[in-house]
């Protein structure tokens, strides 16, 4: 046997052995290699440490690998065009943010994908609020919503505010809180939520949106003041952080879901083995851990129950996105 041959067979072995393990043995699955998990964000980031929390409670549970690949850029949407072109054989799955389903197809003009039809919703993984928050910029006795608009009004200039990316839930969800509080705030997209905090923190933009588990390290330095919670509830994180609607802010609420999505056609029962893996993997306390580490909240929910949250999301943001006046020729 060649060299080739040899790298060959230990390859077909390999997804073999991954398809057994995973309960695909004699489907097309099994000829085409190791399970995938597809995120359109860094390494290191938070979901990329997700996914990779995943990967290991597979590993451990089932005897198979799981790669993390990364396919970053156009804001998480290369992944999802990669997925939609992946062979629907349970293999290639992506971790998603649902903003990519929910609120880009009032965004952007020439979207990749179709979120409605190109995916199936297998679960949401986890749960992510987002803050209003506050930097040196602005006064120490600023310390509510209400506080901060009558701080912005009195001030000679517009202020702006930070958000992680143009487009992303961060941005609208600051929209809004500006025109509900009658307030002139000039949006500042940023390349991910470090570079973001980094001038929130130094004082060169006064406010920012942005997601919980994101600020929760600079808290006890006193650089950062989260005035309200986007979701809901008080967060768990946070419990002395009022909401927007406890503030009086009743349409403000906002929180994204991390889901895994598999393309469109893929047979129910390995939709149904991604799901019940990772049901079983976020009841683990180590996974557990990890998320609330990062500020995430665990949570699954049946595919149909997934699918129908996504075209209630769809439709609630389209107003907001449309009210802002922001899109996008992409």
């Amino acid at each position: 046997m060649t060299m080739m041959n040899r790298r060959q067979a230990g390859q077909t072995l390999a997804g073999l052995a991954a398809a057994g393990a995973w309960g695909w043995a004699g489907t097309a699955a099994a000829q085409q290699g190791v399970p995938r998990i597809l995120v359109g964000f860094p390494a290191g980031g938070s979901i990329d440490v997700v996914a990779r929390r995943l990967a290991e409670s597979w590993r451990a549970r089932t005897g198979a690998t799981t790669v993390v690949e990364q396919k970053v850029g156009a804001g998480g949407r290369i992944a999802l065009a990669t997925l939609k072109d992946a062979a629907p054989d349970g293999q290639t799955m992506v971790l998603s943010p649902s903003s990519m389903l929910t609120i880009y197809p009032h965004v952007y003009k020439r979207l990749q994908y179709k979120p409605a039809t190109d995916f199936i919703a297998v679960t949401p993984i986890a749960l992510s609020t987002c803050g209003f928050m506050v930097g040196p910029k602005v006064p120490e006795s600023v310390k509510t919503l209400r506080q901060f608009a009558d701080w912005a009004k009195a001030q000679a200039e517009p202020h702006g505010y930070a958000s992680p990316a143009a487009g992303a839930m961060p941005h609208f969800l600051g929209n809004q809180f500006a025109r509900a509080a009658g307030i002139q705030l000039t949006h500042v997209p940023y390349r991910g939520a470090a570079p973001g905090l980094q001038d929130l923190m130094g004082g060169q933009v006064a406010s920012g949106c942005f997601s919980v588990g994101d600020c929760l390290p600079h808290i006890p330095t006193g650089r950062v003041r989260v005035l309200g919670v986007t979701d809901t509830r008080r967060s768990r994180f946070l419990p002395e952080v009022a909401t927007f609607q406890e503030q009086g802010f009743n349409d403000i609420h906002g929180v994204e879901s991390y889901g895994l999505y598999l393309p469109a056609k893929t047979p129910s029962v390995q939709v149904e083995r991604v799901a019940d893996l990772a049901r079983q993997a976020i009841r683990e306390p180590a996974v557990i851990e990890s998320l609330a580490k990062l500020g995430f909240e665990p949570v699954t929910s049946t595919p149909e129950e997934f699918a129908r949250q996504l075209a209630q999301e769809r439709e609630r943001w389209a107003p907001v996105v449309a009210a802002s006046g922001f899109s996008s020729e992409e």
